[in-house]
């Protein structure tokens, strides 16, 4: 008797390991086999960046499930494998190792990789990128025990909260950025600012407004780091932050539609019959945004995998919720929903710099993106004014006796 051609899900992260799950927890009793490139179970990638690097978490808390739970779920677990080839029209995989999978329908969750610096001298030794387990291993034993200078080139999610990591070990930092502020992309001149003063307070050298030009070595290590304002600063270890790129390798040889990430509806479905993509790598249908949006952070791929493997299933399913990232750096943590524009308006509940506040991006009155600094338990009523677009008065934006949910109109539903 014919075996039934299994569901396969390439990519061994958040977004992959919670679809397996879900397929299960669906009902779904035909054989998945999961593929991923590392040589690691399934883990979630914030902890790498944090309380791994912090050295206040263990290995074992980033994993999305415990290895056991893969063989108990009859969930194929294939990891150090890398898939090489897609045959979407014959509905095959080929993986590095020769063999060849036949797949019913298919799931990419690939995610993307760190994008490198094109500088002379960045393949320098002692150059790091984070992105992996293997990265923070490496990132971590090199920061442990202080001492050192370290030069982080980006003042993004990455840069900033290896900055703070670097800073707890004892090691002199100094922060490059080509921006006026840290984090100026997501979250404008004002509120980047607050992360500038947050990391000067703590000893960091900032440099905004500065581009890199070259690293210079000594024994194939880099030793400096020349900007377009230093002749050379001094380096021990150069951590670079400058962004992510998706892997669209196996999707764009396969003839599917890619465009900043692998387009998909708002199913998760791709162009191509049977395959779907979540996480990093799909680039989605918003009807909220009335775009497609390709997001990088922990909550699309936590949400998406689930998502996915219901479309995968034939459920109908609308994957389109609103934006969500969290840091953590030193005491400050910060959640942040929504999709600011450039030029957006910034209504403020506090005085940032001095204690807890909540802040609001607005256009035409409705907000768009909000964020809370130490403040807890706002966001479903954040991203309920967002979802709702309500036009709000500034003055009762930022009037802390006002609760949000007073704010928010019909058709919020998260």
């Amino acid at each position: 008797m014919e075996t039934a051609a299994p569901f396969v899900i390439v990519g061994g992260g958040l977004a992959g390991a919670k679809a397996a799950e879900t397929l299960r927890a669906e009902g779904f009793d035909g054989r998945i086999v999961l593929v991923g490139a590392e040589p690691e179970v399934p883990y979630e990638r914030p902890p790498l960046s944090k309380g791994y690097l912090l050295g206040t978490a263990t290995r074992e808390s980033a994993r999305v499930h415990e290895p056991a739970w893969f063989d108990e779920q009859h969930v194929e677990l294939r990891t150090g494998v890398r898939a090489t080839g897609l045959d979407a029209g014959a509905h095959r995989l080929q993986l590095e190792s020769g063999e060849v999978l036949d797949y019913a329908r298919l799931l990419l969750a690939v995610g993307s990789s760190a994008r490198r610096l094109p500088v002379p001298g960045a393949d320098l030794g002692g150059v790091r990128y984070l992105r992996t387990f293997a990265d923070a291993d490496g990132l971590r034993a090199d920061l442990e025990g202080g001492g050192r200078r370290v030069v982080i080139v980006g003042a993004g999610w990455i840069g900033l909260e290896v900055a703070a990591a670097a800073r707890h070990h004892g090691n002199e930092v100094t922060v490059l950025e080509p921006q006026p502020t840290p984090l100026h992309a997501a979250l404008g001149q004002e509120m980047g600012a607050v992360f500038a003063e947050l990391h000067r307070a703590h000893g960091v050298d900032l440099f905004t407004d500065t581009t890199v030009r070259e690293l210079r070595g000594s024994g194939g290590r880099a030793t400096a780091v020349v900007t377009d304002r230093h002749a050379g600063l001094a380096a021990d270890l150069v951590v670079i932050g400058v962004g992510a790129t998706p892997n669209v390798g196996l999707a764009a040889g396969a003839g599917l539609e890619v465009d900043n990430g692998v387009v998909t509806d708002h199913s998760l479905r791709t162009s191509a019959p049977d395959v779907f993509a979540a996480g990093d790598v799909a680039s989605s249908w918003s009807a909220l945004l009335g775009r497609h949006l390709r997001v990088e952070h922990w909550a699309n791929a936590l949400h998406g995998g689930p998502a996915a493997a219901r479309s995968m299933l034939g459920q109908d399913v609308v994957h389109d919720r609103v934006p969500y990232f969290f840091t953590d750096q030193y005491e400050l943590g910060m959640e942040y929903s929504g999709l600011a524009a450039p030029g957006a308006t910034v209504v403020c509940r506090g005085k940032p710099g001095s204690g807890p506040f909540l802040a609001f991006w607005t256009e035409d009155g409705r907000v768009t993106a909000g964020m809370s600094v130490d403040i807890w338990d706002q966001t479903d009523h954040i991203q309920a004014l967002i979802r709702s677009r309500t036009r709000v008065q500034a003055a009762r934006l930022a009037d802390p006796g006002t609760p949000l949910e007073l704010l928010v109109g019909p058709g919020s539903a998260p």
